[in-house]
């Protein structure tokens, strides 16, 4: 038997999963469990616990322990980069040394967590470079067999920013690779932090805002990201700053990621102050917001029409945390040859765990059988018994009702205006709310948007709420007939049906959008086909279930959520809690 430990350590989003013989058994990320930080960068020994009670098994039965990252991946570039920039290269010497002491010492440390001797006959280590891990939980986890392209990007990882690749079978063969200092998801954050999103993990505030304003500085971001004729893309030399960026792993006194600027004096001359965090938002930045959407949307299909010249197949298998990029994702499927796109539920860096544990079976223990991730609900789950515990000890009245009667009740609830908590089964792995721990509104009441912003999220009006949509009514709803189970595209609605789903619709006419099928999640999907017997529309608005906070994890969450928000009813599991309204 193999039983492999996949993590992520020593960056934000640490996470962990189990696979056993080939058969994914659990996944979670750190920040769901614990101090409950988002993006938590801590060493993921709570979830490593989460996943083995999870699949039932100690920590003596781990055979693998896969680790997303290789410091010697991409050495001699790294050497190169810190001869050619002097003021950096003891402290470039001493990261490297201090990253890779980090790596060769992960097996004493959990062994020594497990109180258990480390002993590398009985439990080996792999290291997997970082973007071939993403590659990896894409390809490894798609339905493909046949001729696909891997192709990971985000920000940075092991001194690489993107990678391309030759997946057929179980084989993943690299064939190229753009290394640091050039970045695509370094371009997104400078000017991401420019307009005031100065925290990480905030780029998605950027996409949102885009479409409110104007593509006015074209011709300076094609400046300050070059597209190559006969390559990839370059960062304009002097612009950007990427050590001065993400001290890995630091939190500042309110327990964030503590990031650095990463842009140069260079873009103030360019674009003038930037705004700051409290400052309100100008045209400037909505302008600056839409021209970076834009360049970065045409420097994703530049790469991907290079990567379809190099691996000549409609499949692609895509990773990395500017995969995220929804808006970008559906573009792709518009202006390339790529038809059948795979991105599992945690494109960034949280899912390199599943990549490095998937590189290792296929790889390292030989392992043969692919398997196909459908869903997403690879996390905790909590027993009727636990939920109703957690009820008494929050002392609340509740109903506890069959199935039937639940969707009825539920149905009425969100017709009537209610928003309500939807907690059920195993929780999402990945960053997306898919159903099992969202909350839940009409579409088609105007006024839901500052309902819940009002109630509950507390954030910026500009960004959009998502429509969970029946799998086979996706086309009838919008230009784009996808397959997002997972919710990585933002797509255009059909004109006829913007001002009749208010709540969901973008002031650009798109919605993020979640297809939900009866295979995949048979519970949500019932609740939304029994919503649109009474709503004449088969989709529900679906936001994640926390307040500015990681999504829920287990029940005393969920209730402590809804109580201090204005949140107005909850149903976990069968359980159903109503406040007075």
């Amino acid at each position: 038997m193999s039983c492999i430990l996949g993590i992520t350590a020593f960056h934000p989003d640490t996470s962990a999963c189990l696979v056993i013989d080939g058969k994914l058994k659990a996944a979670v990320s750190e920040e769901r469990l614990g101090k409950r930080i988002k993006h938590d960068p801590s060493f993921p020994f709570l979830a490593i616990e989460s996943v083995l009670k999870m699949a039932g098994i100690e920590f003596s039965d781990v055979t693998h322990i896969a680790l997303a990252r290789d410091s010697r991946a991409n050495l001699g570039a790294k050497i190169r980069h810190a001869l050619s920039h002097p003021s950096v290269l003891w402290p470039a010497v001493n990261i490297f040394r201090k990253r890779h002491r980090k790596t060769t010492s992960i097996p004493e440390l959990i062994c020594g967590h497990f109180n258990r001797p480390y002993n590398p006959k009985r439990l080996a280590f792999v290291g997997v470079e970082h973007h071939l891990a993403h590659i990896a939980s894409a390809y490894y986890l798609s339905p493909f067999e046949s001729l696909t392209a891997g192709f990971s990007y985000d920000g940075s990882g092991d001194f690489a920013s993107l990678m391309a690749a030759r997946c057929e079978g179980n084989s993943i063969e690299i064939i190229d690779k753009v290394l640091m200092p050039d970045s695509l998801g370094i371009f997104y954050t400078a000017l991401c932090q420019f307009i005031g999103f100065d925290g990480f993990g905030e780029e998605y505030k950027v996409m949102g805002l885009a479409p409110y304003g104007e593509n006015r500085y074209a011709r300076e971001m094609a400046q300050l990201l070059p597209l190559d004729a006969d390559g990839w893309f370059h960062l304009a030399k002097g612009c950007f700053g990427s050590y001065e960026g993400l001290e890995s792993g630091m939190l500042d006194e309110r327990g964030h990621i503590r990031m650095g600027r990463q842009y140069s004096d260079i873009l103030i001359n360019m674009f003038g102050r930037p705004r700051g965090r409290e400052e309100e938002i100008s045209q400037r930045d909505q302008d600056i917001a839409k021209s970076c959407q834009m360049r970065f949307e045409a420097a994703a299909i530049h790469c991907l029409r290079r990567l379809n010249r190099l691996v000549p197949t409609r499949q692609l298998a895509m990773a990395g945390g500017c995969a995220l990029n929804g808006v970008a994702n559906a573009a792709i499927l518009r202006d390339t040859p790529f038809e059948r796109p795979y991105l599992q539920a945690a494109s960034s860096d949280e899912g390199t765990s599943l990549g490095a544990a998937y590189w290792c079976y296929h790889n390292v223990t030989g392992g043969t059988e692919r398997f196909h991730m459908r869903h997403a609900f690879w996390g905790p789950e909590y027993s009727d018994a636990e939920i109703q515990k957690a009820l008494e000890r929050a002392g609340r009245d509740y109903k506890q009702l069959p199935d039937h009667d639940l969707f009825t009740e539920i149905t009425k609830l969100l017709r009537r205006g209610a928003v309500v908590g939807w907690y059920q089964g195993r929780s999402e792995w990945g960053p997306r709310a898919l159903g099992n721990r969202s909350i839940l509104a009409d579409p088609t009441n105007p006024d839901m948007k500052s309902i819940i912003n009002a109630k509950i999220k507390r954030r910026e009006s500009f960004r959009p709420f998502a429509p969970s949509v029946l799998a086979e009514k996706v086309g009838e709803y919008f230009e784009q007939d996808i397959a997002s189970p997972f919710m990585m595209h933002v797509v255009k609605f059909k004109p006829d049906w913007r001002e009749k789903l208010p709540a969901v619709t973008h002031v650009d006419g798109t919605g993020r959008l979640q297809s939900v099928s009866r295979e995949e999640n048979p519970r949500y999907y019932e609740l939304i086909r029994r919503f649109s017997e009474v709503s004449g529309v088969a989709m529900l608005l679906n936001t994640s279930f926390n307040e500015n906070e990681p999504v829920v994890d287990n029940p005393d969450q969920a209730l402590d959520c809804f109580t201090r928000t204005g949140m107005d009813a909850l149903c976990l599991g069968n359980f159903l809690v109503e406040k007075a309204r």
